[in-house]
C-alpha cells in the first residue's frame, strides 16, 4: 500500500525518484509538493508500519513547519515529536554501523531539545517530557557517553520539580533507582536529602529500600545513632526514629540511654510494645516490682493468647524473686488457665513450691513434714510432662535432683505414712506452709 500511494505521488506531481535514506533540506512545505494531509498520509501509514526510513522525511518536514494541525486529520505537534523520537529510535536500531546507531540517536536528542524550545511549561507537561529525556538516556546508555548520568541528571530535575509525582511515577521506579544511585556512589547528602523528600510519599516498598539505603549508608553504628539524633532534632517524637535509636543503643550496649530512649516512646504512647519494653529493661535490671507494673499495664493491652501466657508466668516469676511465693504460684496457676496445654506454668508452681522448703526451713534443719511438700513439687512436673512432652527431658532431670531429698521409707515408717494415703500440704505441717492449702499422696 506505502509503495502504491508513494509511486502515485510521485507519478502526479511529475518529481524524480531520491533515495528513501536521503537527508532532505530543511523545508516548511511538504515534500514533493504533495498537500499537507497526504504528507501526512504518507508518514502514518509508514510509522504505523515501522518502515521509519520511508517515514523520516515526511515526519521532518512536520517538524520544521511547526505546524499546529492537519486539517481532517489527528495530528499534534507535541505528539508529533514524541513519534519522530521514535522514528529515529527504530532507524538506530536497526543499523548495523555503530557510527550510524550514534547518529540517529543524536538526532532524537536534537528533537527532545527542539521540543523544549518549541513549548513553554503551560503548553507542555515538562515532567513527563524530563522522565521520557532520562529514559531515552538511560535506555541507550552503553551507546551515549556519559548517558547513564544525563538520565540521572533528568530523574532529578523532576524530584526537585515535584517530590510526590516523582515518587508515584513508574511504581516507585524512578525513586528506586536514583537512591540506589547515590548510595552506590557514595553521594551521601544527595541520599539522605532525597530520602527526607520522598519519605511522606513512599509506600511499602520504597519505604523498605529506604531502610536498606539508611543501613548501607551508615554501617558504622555510632555514625548512625548520630544522624537519627539529628533528625530526632526536627522530629522529636517520631516514634520508628526514637524505636530505631533505643536499638542501636541496646546493640552497642549502651544501656542507660537505651532505657532513657524507651521511657520517652512509653510517655509519647504507651502501647503493648512500649510498655513491655520497659518491664523487659526492669526485669533484667532486677527491678522486679517496677517490672509488674509495666506488665501488668502490657496484659491489658494484648488479647493474644501467646502474649498473655506469657506476660503473667513473667509476672510469676518477678514475684517469686521477690519472696512473695503466694502471689507467684497464682499468676502461674493462671498462666496455666490461660493455656492448659503449656507445660510452663506447671514447672513455675513446682519451682515455687520448693522454694518455700527452702524459706521455711531457712535456720533450721530440714524435717520430715517440711519433705513431704516436695510430693507436691513432683506432683506439678507430672502435670507438666503429662500435658507438654515437649518439657520431658526438662522434668526428668529436676525429678533426678528431687529424688533424694524426698521422704525416706524410714520417715514414712515413723510417721506412719502409707503410699497413696491423701495428705493436705498447709499450716498443719507448719505455719509456714499454711499458704499452700493443696492436697498430694504419699509416695
Amino acid at each position: 500500500m506505502k509503495k502504491l500511494i508513494l509511486s502515485l505521488f510521485i507519478a502526479i506531481s511529475g518529481i524524480s525518484a531520491i533515495s528513501v535514506g536521503q537527508t532532505a533540506q530543511a523545508q516548511t512545505e511538504p515534500p514533493y509538493g504533495m498537500s499537507e494531509i497526504a504528507a501526512y498520509a504518507i508518514f502514518s501509514e509508514n510509522y504505523r508500519s515501522k518502515n521509519y526510513e520511508f517515514a523520516l522525511d515526511y515526519g521532518k518536514w512536520m517538524i520544521n513547519a511547526q505546524l499546529e494541525e492537519i486539517p481532517g486529520t489527528p495530528y499534534a505537534l507535541d505528539k508529533h515529536f514524541e513519534r519522530m523520537i521514535r522514528v529515529y529510535e527504530g532507524i538506530a536500531e536497526n543499523q548495523s554501523d555503530p557510527t550510524l546507531k550514534v547518529a540517529n540517536l543524536d538526532s532524537a536528542l536534537v528533537l527532545f531539545d527542539k521540543f523544549f524550545e518549541t513549548f513553554s511549561e503551560e503548553e507542555a507537561d515538562y515532567i513527563e517530557w524530563t522522565f521520557k529525556l532520562g529514559r531515552f538516556y538511560q535506555q541507550y546508555s552503553s551507546l551515549i557517553e556519559g548517558g547513564l548520568d544525563m538520565a540521572f541528571a533528568n530523574y532529578e530535575k523532576n524530584l526537585a520539580a515535584d517530590p510526590e509525582r516523582f515518587v508515584q511515577e513508574g511504581d516507585e521506579y524512578y525513586a528506586r533507582i536514583l537512591l540506589k544511585n547515590y548510595v552506590s556512589s557514595g553521594e551521601k547528602e544527595k541520599a539522605l536529602a532525597m530520602i527526607d523528600a520522598i519519605e511522606p510519599y513512599a509506600g511499602l516498598g520504597l519505604q523498605e529500600e529506604i531502610v536498606s539505603a539508611q543501613d548501607e549508608l551508615f554501617s558504622d553504628p555510632l555514625e548512625r545513632i548520630e544522624f537519627i539524633k539529628g533528625q530526632l532534632e526536627e522530629e522529636p517524637d517520631s516514634e520508628d526514629l526514637l524505636s530505631e535509636l533505643a536499638e542501636l543503643y541496646e546493640d552497642q550496649q549502651m544501656r542507660e540511654e537505651a532505657i532513657a530512649i524507651a521511657e520517652k516512646l512509653y510517655a509519647i504512647n504507651p502501647s503493648y510494645e512500649n510498655t513491655h519494653k520497659l518491664a523487659e529493661y526492669a526485669s533484667a535490671n532486677a527491678q522486679y516490682e517496677m517490672a509488674n507494673k509495666y506488665l501488668k499495664e502490657s496484659l491489658e493491652l494484648t488479647d493474644e493468647m501467646e502474649k498473655q501466657r506469657m506476660i503473667t508466668l513473667e509476672i510469676a516469676e518477678n514475684y517469686q524473686n521477690l519472696g512473695d511465693l503466694k502471689t507467684a504460684r497464682d499468676y502461674a496457676k493462671r498462666a496455666s488457665n490461660i493455656d492448659s496445654s503449656w507445660g510452663q506454668p506447671y514447672l513455675r508452681v513446682a519451682s515455687i513450691y520448693a522454694s518455700a522448703i527452702s524459706e521455711c526451713t531457712k535456720g533450721r534443719p530440714i524435717e520430715r513434714n517440711d519433705k513431704t511438700v516436695y510430693w507436691l513439687v513432683l506432683d506439678y512436673l507430672d502435670r507438666a510432662k503429662r500435658n507438654d512432652s515437649s518439657v520431658s527431658n526438662m522434668v526428668d532431670r529436676q525429678y533426678q535432683s528431687y529424688t533424694p531429698v524426698l521422704p525416706t521409707t524410714e520417715d514414712k515408717f515413723f510417721e506412719g505414712w502409707e503410699v497413696g494415703d491423701s495428705m493436705m500440704i498447709n499450716g498443719n505441717i507448719n505455719e509456714c506452709y499454711a499458704w499452700i492449702g493443696e492436697a498430694t499422696k504419699v509416695r
